[in-house]
């Protein structure tokens, strides 16, 4: 519970000591989960769980949440079991909401369809390699292919690397971007306001 109090709440709210923590095998599941979701949508043709369908009500349910964030969160520690129970539910839905915008975003990007992907990948591979072996034909001579196969596979391993490297990290991001901006939102309505008119309420 507390693990899940300081994940949700940040740490201007909680009073876990999880922001103490380093959590770089969150951000990488954070990831994993978000490229999971698009690969099930791009092979399947299927929403899951409404993942990527961003409409204007769960937009504005989103703004709203974000707004009224800093107000939910200050007597957290002084409600009953089922307000708080409560108040992890409203958190855990705008995380849903962020990866649901982090999923339309990425999934866009894949133009290929399932049923091209066989020819589109071994079209990649001829030309690359037909390039590397090109640009080697002068200067290695009888070891032009050799040395083009090599050069093109290489070329090929490191981009893959690279796209599953963006891939992974970029949803990471996208969240942590998210958690900076409401922080630095609560922090201005709790110094601003709660604070000032709601001494005794913390």
């Amino acid at each position: 519970m507390d693990y899940l109090e300081g994940l949700m709440l940040g740490r201007l709210w909680s009073d876990t000591d999880y922001e103490n923590r380093k959590h770089f095998w969150l951000f990488i599941i954070y990831g994993l989960l978000c490229n999971c979701i698009v690969l099930y949508t791009y092979l399947f043709s299927m929403r899951l769980l409404g993942f990527g369908d961003v409409s204007m009500p769960l937009f504005a349910a989103f703004i709203v949440l974000f707004v009224a964030s800093p107000f939910i969160n200050f007597r957290y520690y002084r409600m009953p079991l089922w307000g708080k129970l409560l108040v992890l539910a409203e958190k855990i839905f705008k995380s849903y909401l962020v990866l649901s915008y982090t999923v339309s975003l990425m999934l866009p990007r894949l133009t290929v369809n399932v049923s091209d992907l066989q020819p589109f990948v071994i079209d990649y591979l001829n030309k690359t390699l037909e390039t590397y072996t090109t640009k080697y034909a002068a200067s290695s001579g009888s070891f032009a292919t050799v040395t083009g196969v090599l050069a093109g596979g290489l070329h090929v391993i490191l981009m893959i690397l690279l796209n599953l490297a963006i891939v992974m990290v970029v949803p990471g991001l996208i969240y942590i971007a998210f958690r900076v901006a409401q922080f630095i939102w609560d922090w201005l309505i709790n110094t601003l306001i709660l604070k000032r008119f709601f001494p005794s309420k913390r």
